[in-house]
């Protein structure tokens, strides 16, 4: 019951999958670490990244905004723009959490 609250962290993840394949924590933190990497470097390159029934990653531009300090409202900042991640969740995933 206490796992169920915990949040799902990249040795936790690791430990579950070692359980389940007989692979070692180091070699799955290893297969988790190369993964996470290879979807930073290709959202950095712009690549879209599609995991099917999973989801979707890609990369979109902020446009630049005007904002406002809430302690001075009259004090107005240009906030620039900039590139964000998005997530899509793919056709099952949505279907889960309806």
């Amino acid at each position: 019951m206490e796992n169920e609250m915990q949040n799902l962290t990249k040795r936790n993840l690791a430990i579950r999958i070692a359980e389940e394949t007989g692979l070692t924590q180091q070699q799955v933190v290893a297969v988790i670490q190369k993964t996470l990497d290879a979807i930073v470097d290709s959202l950095r390159q712009g690549q879209t990244i599609e995991f099917r029934k999973f989801g979707v990653f890609d990369v979109r531009e902020r446009r630049q905004r005007i904002g406002r300090n809430p302690h001075k409202p009259d004090q107005v900042v240009v906030i620039p723009s900039r590139k964000v991640v998005r997530f899509r969740p793919g056709k099952t995933m949505k279907e889960m959490f309806k």
